[in-house]
């Protein structure tokens, strides 16, 4: 794994979630923080397992500069590594949570949910994409980060006819678009309409150039 330089806003990122960091002060701030310190207590026992990870989705994005995530922790796994990553999980105290999709299992700390995502839309997990992630601060801990063209990519291929709301990931798109590679983004969610609307739109914003679609 690489060490990147630190990106825009990376100080704060190392000392956690400050006032009005959530978007709305008060209970956005505390659900941030729940989540930060969920987030690093599963990063270490994933660590100490030796299991082969990355921190991925809102955390991973507010990582490189994005606003603070308060939905919940997503990490990337290889399918062979769920049931060790599941397993370490629950000797940090965590419950596993039965879920009805097939790519990828949940856990639950206290009231924080941990993701392990092992097929992302459809492509699984590998040591490319492990191998890519590159080691950065998270709350003072240092981990893997998904890159941020990989965050893009698995975010425009998860939209679909009916999960098509672009807005929560437009603010996402801004803040990252220096560390983003667009024609890459494009190639990769070629085959979906969806990826493609996103992507004109931002072009239509100016957030990247006409010359990427």
């Amino acid at each position: 794994m690489q060490t990147e330089p630190k990106v825009r806003g990376q100080a704060s990122r190392d000392a956690g979630p400050g006032p009005g960091s959530g978007g709305s002060g008060g209970a956005a701030d505390g659900a941030a923080d729940g989540l930060l310190l969920s987030l690093k207590r599963a990063a270490a026992a994933l660590r100490d397992a030796g299991i082969g990870y990355a921190l991925a989705g809102g955390f991973a994005a507010y990582a490189r500069g994005a606003a603070v995530s308060t939905h919940d922790v997503d990490f990337v796994v290889r399918e062979r590594d769920v049931q060790a990553a599941l397993d370490a999980l629950a000797a940090a105290g965590m419950t596993h949570l039965e879920s009805p999709e097939n790519w990828l299992e949940k856990a639950c700390d206290g009231e924080h949910l941990v993701d392990l995502i092992h097929t992302p839309s459809g492509r699984p997990v590998d040591g490319n994409l492990l191998g890519r992630a590159e080691t950065m601060s998270v709350g003072a801990v240092r981990m893997p980060v998904l890159p941020a063209t990989d965050l893009v990519v698995m975010r425009l291929l998860a939209f679909t006819e009916t999960a098509c709301d672009f807005s929560g990931f437009l603010h996402v798109s801004r803040a990252l678009r220096e560390q983003v590679d667009w024609p890459q983004v494009a190639a990769e969610t070629a085959d979906s309409p969806y990826a493609y609307a996103f992507l004109t739109l931002l072009a239509r914003l100016g957030v990247i150039g006409e010359d990427v679609l």
